[in-house]
């Protein structure tokens, strides 16, 4: 497929302000935490945050004046999507609360394995916050094993607590960092449209392969969003790095815009989780 070789500047996505209650007072919970950790020098942390969240958060600390080099955000793993903010001021001592616990089934050979949600729901069942629970890790090569990342105090509640998983009886072991294997990383296959124009009706539409109007109902039906944030309406724009979840239908990431096909249509590329 012909591509221009005069690509337009690149567009970005800005940033979006705190739209709710939760979340002004996310911000404010964040600025504390930076005003307690510059001011003492001592070594702060949040609780497990979303995409959407460390957007919030990372915001705050520009507000705050927090030098880049005295925060970071941690998940556990390098593919992590829910993550702590770590404020550790120069000459600290960290004490990150993270840690993983691995569950490993017990069941006979064959027998149905729990899917993330299983496993979600039973931690839930625990009644643990969410800012508690990081990322659940299900490796395709050891079937029958999950890596959950959590606080210490839900990791040491997890492991006195969890014997089930929906009907699967579950071993739980406390792991340090250090102990957490590499994980495979997925597959994620990308995949090439082109589009009339960079809507988000018109880019769903190719991700999902339906038509417009069926994409302007889910969107219209509050089934879209863009980035975790509500889609307000089928006419926005979308930029590169977007990420697009349709409920019912998946999660997609909008890899990159490489310029217009012969026919003078954009061309996008993008993979579904």
């Amino acid at each position: 497929m012909a591509r221009s070789i005069d690509p337009a500047p690149r567009a970005v996505r800005g940033f979006v302000p705190a739209r709710t209650d939760e979340e002004r007072f996310l911000m404010r919970h964040v600025e504390d935490l930076a005003r307690a950790a510059e001011g003492r020098g001592i070594a702060r942390y949040s609780g497990f945050l979303s995409d959407r969240e460390q957007d919030l958060a990372r915001a705050a600390l520009n507000r705050a004046d927090v030098p880049e080099s005295d925060h970071h955000f941690e998940g556990g793993w390098p593919g992590a999507e829910r993550k702590l903010l770590c404020l550790e001021p120069e000459g600290c001592y960290p004490a990150s609360p993270l840690c993983c616990v691995k569950l490993t089934c017990r069941t006979l050979s064959g027998a149905a394995l729990p899917s993330h949600k299983d496993y979600l729901g039973s931690l839930m069942g625990l009644e643990l916050r969410r800012e508690a629970l990081g990322d659940i890790v299900l490796p395709a090569d050891t079937p029958g094993t999950a890596y959950v990342f959590a606080l210490e105090t839900a990791g040491e509640l997890i492991c006195r607590e969890l014997l089930q998983v929906g009907r699967t009886e579950v071993t739980a072991t406390l792991l340090s960092l250090d102990e957490v294997p590499e994980f495979p990383q997925a597959e994620r296959k990308t995949q090439t449209a082109t589009v009339s124009s960079l809507r988000l009706d018109a880019v769903l539409a190719a991700m999902l392969h339906c038509s417009r109007g069926q994409a302007c109902e889910w969107i219209a039906a509050g089934r879209v969003e863009i980035n975790h944030l509500p889609a307000e309406s089928a006419h926005a724009p979308v930029y590169e790095g977007d990420v697009f979840t349709v409920r019912g239908k998946g999660r997609f990431g909008l890899t990159a815009l490489p310029g217009k096909s012969k026919k003078d249509r954009s061309i996008i590329e993008f993979f579904q989780y």
